[in-house]
């Protein structure tokens, strides 16, 4: 009786919980609004349930016939339950054979709705069924009748739990006829079963919303897993996309013409004259950079590419090789003529003005073509000899155009006299070391300084760093140049301690296996604060030696010595890159910079950098900085550091000395 008494309290209504029940029960059955995704989940499980469950009811039918068959009329005891096990034989036997089957959405949706409908129809069914035999039997059969009733409606409700449509349907449809019956028949003695039973369903009801919900939400965190998956291939591909794309251009990048020479190689010989390669070189480029900036110069670069991609047909692969090259690969018939066709119209675009920010500016073209007439050449002998045609026609006046021949490789002679006279410089000490400033975005004032090579005392006159670098990266040089910038630097910085020290290291410098043992060697000897010293590297350094380079930047950084990733967002950088190998610093790539005033795009780019860096403790430093207008955008944009010619040129020790004696009187003064 305490059992009854608690359900009968006061502070227990039903009419809230039966308006929930009517409200999500005719919810359910806007099947239009359902998601797709959790409907075929449902119906995936439901399908496998659905012969038990008409099982499960022919049974419990045998059972209550059996009971009952010698106590009621035949109509009752006989064909009802026959036509009702009929009924589930024939569905369960339907539904087995289509377990494998794959429905369409339209399928899915009907099938849902039918079972839902039938399955309230033969409930009710056998609901009134059995309150139709309970007046016939016995006190022994009344009880076996109840049982099964109850058996009944618990078994269908859990079988087709995985459509809360149906199951709800079920238990709304029998509770409350079974609950009602049985709770005045036989002048009150079933109550404890109808409470019972209600109890039961009530319970049912909560555990199948629960079962319901979970299900729910493991439907949706698979479809978030699939959405996140696809959004993980997609940003892969852009990725990847844009590590084969050049930023400023818009063009494929030199990465873009590797790949297809290396695809080309592995099919094969394409045949006598049938493949090509062009190699163009923007004349007087350094001279028009140099007087106008970086930013006028990134707008020539892409002016120049358009130019170029108007006179390519779609075959044609057009990329930009780097800094003022170009170069485009032509395959197929009559690749000779094309190639020569392509180099005559590029010069004469080029040898035109051509009109930046309202400036009229010539540059010209040099321009080399290496055609595998043979068909016996690979493809990336093609690029090199494209090359060296082209740094032919520097040689002798620019503004030309080259087809290669074997003579063209007297090139070689000319890096090995540079490599000569390199180890010759080093020896007379005819390099020097220069200096631009970095400066804190916030107030402006120089808090470090960048060390560049030049090379002033070469006896046939100086020599670009681009052009000399690269000779001495190929002959083993670069460690000897590479360490005596370093060991300059120090000694030179080491009178100006307010001052933080980068300095760039080469690809080839670094993966040098005593590099870390040296720098320690310079520090010691300069006697160098290692936590002034910032070294500068790029993602090659990474990519090609990446356990020798975790090696040598642990020990450094055990040091004291940080780290600044340079040219980031122009190839593969990732974070992995930041957080595997503890960079202090990245420095955003120049033409990203240039971009910054031409294209609204580039400051959310920039802006998310910087915000992704401070989430990492990582500064970063803007390089190309010309104007004040691109200074204070990139203040605003919260960079770290700032460098470019707006702030200074690269200049001698003395100058940075005087520059910066002039700033720190200044500040006194203020």
């Amino acid at each position: 009786m305490q059992e009854y008494e608690s359900l009968s309290q006061p502070d227990w209504h039903p009419m809230p919980y039966v308006r929930k029940l009517l409200i999500l029960f005719l919810a359910q059955y806007r099947l239009g609004q359902l998601d797709m995704d959790l409907a075929r989940a449902q119906f995936r499980e439901f399908v496998h349930q659905v012969p038990l469950l008409y099982f499960i009811l022919s049974c419990n039918a045998v059972a209550v016939a059996a009971v009952y068959g010698p106590l009621a009329p035949v109509l009752l005891s006989c064909v009802f339950p026959f036509v009702l096990c009929t009924v589930a034989a024939v569905r369960g036997l339907w539904w087995s054979r289509r377990q494998q089957s794959n429905f369409s959405d339209t399928e899915i949706t009907r099938h849902i709705r039918t079972t839902g409908r039938l399955a309230v129809l033969m409930t009710a069914g056998f609901m009134i069924w059995g309150l139709l035999l309970y007046p016939y039997g016995d006190l022994e059969a009344r009880a076996h009748l109840t049982f099964f009733l109850a058996l009944t409606q618990v078994s269908t409700v859990f079988c087709l739990m995985p459509l809360r449509s149906a199951a709800l349907s079920v238990a709304t449809v029998a509770t409350p006829p079974f609950f009602v019956f049985f709770l005045f028949a036989d002048q009150g003695r079933m109550m404890p079963e109808a409470i019972m039973m209600a109890v039961v369903a009530a319970g049912m009801i909560n555990i199948l919303y629960r079962h319901n919900g979970t299900f729910s939400k493991l439907i949706s965190s698979r479809r978030i897993l699939r959405q996140r998956q696809l959004d993980t291939q997609q940003l892969s591909d852009e990725n990847r996309r844009i590590a084969f794309t050049d930023p400023l251009s818009g063009l494929p990048n030199r990465r873009a013409m590797l790949a297809r020479l290396e695809a080309l190689s592995a099919s094969g010989p394409c045949g006598p004259d049938r493949l090509a390669v062009v190699f163009i070189d923007l004349d007087g480029f350094k001279v028009v950079n140099d007087l106008h900036g970086h930013a006028f110069g990134d707008k020539l670069v892409t002016q120049v590419g358009a130019a170029l991609k108007s006179l390519i047909s779609d075959e044609t692969l057009l990329v930009r090789m780097g800094g003022d090259e170009f170069a485009a690969l032509l395959a197929g018939p009559d690749a000779a003529a094309r190639a020569e066709r392509l180099g005559v119209q590029a010069l004469n675009c080029l040898t035109l003005p051509l009109t930046v920010d309202g400036r009229q500016v010539r540059i010209g073209a040099s321009i080399g073509i290496a055609v595998d007439a043979a068909g016996n050449a690979t493809p990336l002998e093609l690029l090199r000899q494209a090359d060296a045609a082209m740094y032919d026609v520097k040689s002798h006046g620019k503004g030309g155009i080259r087809v290669f021949d074997p003579g063209l490789d007297a090139g070689r002679d000319w890096r090995l006299q540079i490599e000569k006279e390199l180890a010759h410089g080093l020896e007379q000490e005819e390099f020097d070391v220069v200096y631009q400033p970095l400066v804190d975005a916030a107030d402006f004032r120089i808090s470090g300084v960048e060390a560049l090579l030049r090379w002033p005392g070469r006896a046939a006159g100086p020599l670009a760093p681009d052009a000399f670098i690269e000779v001495a990266e190929g002959s083993g040089l670069i460690q000897a140049l590479g360490m005596y910038v370093l060991e300059k630097a120090c000694r030179d910085l080491h009178a100006l301690p307010d001052l933080k020290l980068s300095v760039n290291v080469s690809p080839t410098q670094f993966s040098h296996p005593d590099f870390a043992k040296q720098v320690v060697a310079i520090l010691r000897q300069t006697r160098f604060s290692a936590r002034r010293l910032q070294l500068e590297i790029t993602e090659r350094h990474l990519i090609d030696h990446p356990e020798r380079a975790h090696a040598a930047i642990a020990m450094l950084k055990r040091r004291g010595v940080t780290f600044a990733l340079d040219d980031f967002g122009t190839g593969f950088t990732s974070l992995a890159y930041l957080q595997s190998y503890g960079f202090g610093c990245v420095k955003i790539n120049r033409s990203l910079i240039g971009r910054l005033e031409t294209d609204p795009k580039a400051g959310y780019l920039i802006s998310g950098i910087v915000m992704m860096a401070r989430g990492l403790d990582i500064k970063v430093v803007a390089e190309g900085v010309e104007t004040e207008r691109l200074a204070r955008k990139l203040q605003i944009a919260r960079c770290d550091l700032l460098q470019g010619y707006y702030f200074g040129r690269p200049a001698a020790i003395d100058r940075l000395k005087a520059d910066v004696s002039l700033a720190g009187r200044s500040t006194e003064a203020a």
